[in-house]
C-alpha cells in the first residue's frame, strides 16, 4: 500500500550494492515506490538490482541503456527525474543510495510542504547518533536534536535525503545545468533561495548516512586531502 502518492521517488546508484539493498529495502518495507537509476554499475551488481526490481517491485533505470556518457550522470538523472515529477504533479524525493531511512522519514517531510517553500532535507546522523557529513556542522551545536525546524538558508544543502517541491521543479530548469559539472546540491539550493523559496533542514528527523559508500576515493578528502584534491582537479573529479 503507498503511502504518499503525492511523492515521486528516485535513487542513483553505482555500486556499493549492499549498502544500497539495505538503502532499497528502507524505502519499499514501508510502502513506497522507488526509481532506482543504475549509473554504469558493475555487470554483477547491475543483475543484483534487476533481481530486487522483480522481488520488490521496484523500477530500475540502467544509464548506460540510455546515454552513453561515463559516470556520474547526476545531470540526466536530475533531468529525467524533474520531467516525470511534474509529468504526475509529484513532488521530487533524493535518496542516495548510502542513506538509510526511518518508518516516518517521508512522511514527516511530505508534512512540511507548503507554499514558499523549495527543498526540505533530513539531517544525516551515524551509527552514534552524531551529526555527519554533510551537516556535520551541527556537531557544534549543544543538543543533538531538536524539537523544531532549521530554517537553513545559507547553508549548503544535500541530495542525501531531500524532498525538492513542485513548486520548485516548477520554477527551475534542470535542463540548464551545467554540464561540466558532476553534483548539483548546491547549485540548486542556491536555485531556490534566488527563486525567493524557503530550504528547510529537519533537526529532529534523521537518517543514518554513509558517506561516499558508492565513491569511496572520495575518502580521502578526511584521509589524505592533498591527495584527494590532487585527483579532484587533475582528473576534473567531484565538480560541485
Amino acid at each position: 500500500m503507498l503511502l504518499d502518492d503525492s511523492l515521486h521517488i528516485i535513487m542513483p546508484i553505482k555500486d556499493s550494492i549492499d549498502i544500497a539493498q539495505k538503502a532499497i529495502e528502507a524505502i519499499v518495507s514501508n510502502g513506497y515506490m522507488v526509481h532506482v537509476y543504475d549509473d554504469y554499475s558493475l555487470e554483477e551488481n547491475a543483475k543484483r538490482l534487476d533481481q530486487l526490481a522483480q522481488q520488490w517491485g521496484i523500477e530500475v533505470i540502467h544509464i548506460q541503456d540510455h546515454l552513453d556518457h561515463p559516470s556520474p550522470n547526476y545531470r540526466w538523472v536530475l533531468q529525467q527525474a524533474q520531467h516525470q515529477a511534474l509529468t504526475n504533479n509529484k513532488h521530487l524525493v533524493i535518496i542516495e543510495s548510502d542513506v538509510i531511512i526511518q518508518r516516518d522519514t517521508l512522511s514527516r517531510m511530505a508534512l512540511e510542504v507548503r507554499s514558499g517553500v523549495g527543498m526540505i532535507a533530513a539531517v544525516t546522523i551515524n551509527e552514534q547518533g552524531e551529526y555527519n557529513f554533510p551537516y556535520h556542522y551541527l556537531r557544534r551545536l549543544r543538543y543533538r536534536f531538536v524539537s523544531k525546524h532549521s530554517i537553513a538558508t545559507k547553508k549548503r544543502f544535500s541530495f542525501c535525503c531531500t524532498l525538492l517541491t513542485n513548486e520548485l521543479l516548477q520554477k527551475a530548469d534542470f535542463q540548464t545545468l551545467d554540464p561540466t559539472k558532476s553534483w548539483y546540491d548546491v547549485t540548486i539550493s542556491h536555485w531556490s533561495t534566488r527563486l525567493g523559496l524557503r530550504n528547510i533542514l529537519m533537526l529532529d528527523n534523521p537518517v543514518l548516512h554513509f558517506p561516499h559508500a558508492s565513491r569511496p576515493w572520495k575518502q580521502l578528502k578526511y584521509t589524505h586531502p592533498l591527495r584527494y584534491y590532487w585527483r579532484k582537479f587533475t582528473q576534473k573529479k567531484d565538480r560541485i
